[in-house]
């Protein structure tokens, strides 16, 4: 028998990669609230893809009603948790498996607490995708990796199964027994890219293109690297190398989800992104100037969206 998936939302990631394996035939149900629900059921969710659109009409619920689920594919905003969590308990039976796909690390310390460690896979994606004002998921470059896997390094026998379910989707799913260094260093790109960009309100080419903007990045990540190695986790020698290789690489036109919310009016994770690591490095008296710099940005824009309310 197939695994009963359940996908939180039905936004620019979770969408998508949920819309992905309902197209591969996937038994895929998407939690949803009653706004988004009638959209879906008037529109379907749409996928406007450079890798191939599609139109599709999943199964819909709503906090509340009934079904268990084997695998929850949890792609919401670190701010946002506090009022998903409560919802999914009951969708869960003892085998139920987590995977978050949100930014950062911090989450985890908050599934961890509410559900059984062991519940809480690793997981992460990379795709540039948004939420049309229709409800469209806009996908807009090759990229659409996800990767999953157990927090221990061990390939388990659940992996296996989930990895066997995204096998024939439309997009790059893989299992990893690394997947806890790679989360991290995601995280530090994430936190580099959203630092600089919103501070700087701006794509990556300009950043890029001039001698501040390359020396800011370059500080920037040697900060963050210094602090997560106060942690006990993977931070291995070649990460701040191998995060401005991948800086210097990105097109000229890249933002961060996080500058594109911003230029939304949106919420950002300013407190779950670079809040986190400024927590780190404040207990081990680290100076970090330039994530402060960033981080104290994002919390004057907090700030003027609760002004403006």
């Amino acid at each position: 028998m197939g695994l009963k998936f359940l996908v939180v939302g039905a936004g620019a990631v979770g969408g998508y990669f949920g819309g992905r394996l309902l197209e591969a035939g996937e038994n895929v149900t998407f939690l949803v609230r009653s706004k988004r629900r009638k959209q879906l059921e008037q529109n379907g969710l749409v996928l406007q893809s450079v890798k191939g659109d599609a139109t599709l009409y999943p199964p819909l619920i709503e906090k509340g009603e009934a079904g268990t689920f084997d695998v929850i594919l949890l792609s919401t905003k670190a701010y946002q948790l506090p009022n998903v969590l409560p919802d999914l308990k009951d969708f869960m039976h003892n085998e139920t498996a987590v995977i978050p796909l949100l930014n950062g690390i911090g989450h985890l310390d908050t599934l961890d607490q509410y559900f059984n460690k062991d519940k809480v896979l690793g997981g992460l994606c990379f795709i540039e995708s948004t939420l049309t004002k229709d409800g469209h998921i806009l996908h807009t470059s090759s990229g659409h990796r996800l990767s999953f896997g157990e927090r221990n390094g061990k390939l388990s026998e659940r992996v296996e199964r989930i990895a066997a379910s995204f096998e024939k989707t439309n997009a790059d799913v893989q299992a990893s027994i690394h997947i806890s260094e790679a989360m991290w260093r995601k995280y530090l790109f994430i936190t580099t890219l959203s630092g600089i960009t919103t501070l700087f309100n701006s794509p990556v080419g300009p950043i890029r293109n001039s001698h501040e903007g390359q020396a800011f990045t370059d500080q920037l990540i040697e900060e963050i690297v210094t602090t997560m190695r106060q942690t006990d986790e993977p931070i291995k020698d070649d990460f701040a190398d191998k995060a401005w290789r991948q800086f210097m690489k990105v097109s000229e036109e890249t933002k961060a989800s996080m500058q594109k919310d911003k230029e939304k009016g949106l919420p950002v994770e300013a407190d779950h992104i670079q809040g986190y690591l400024l927590q780190i490095a404040e207990s081990n008296e680290l100076s970090t100037p330039y994530l402060q710099a960033v981080y104290a940005n994002l919390k004057v824009y907090e700030q003027m969206r609760k002004d403006a309310d």
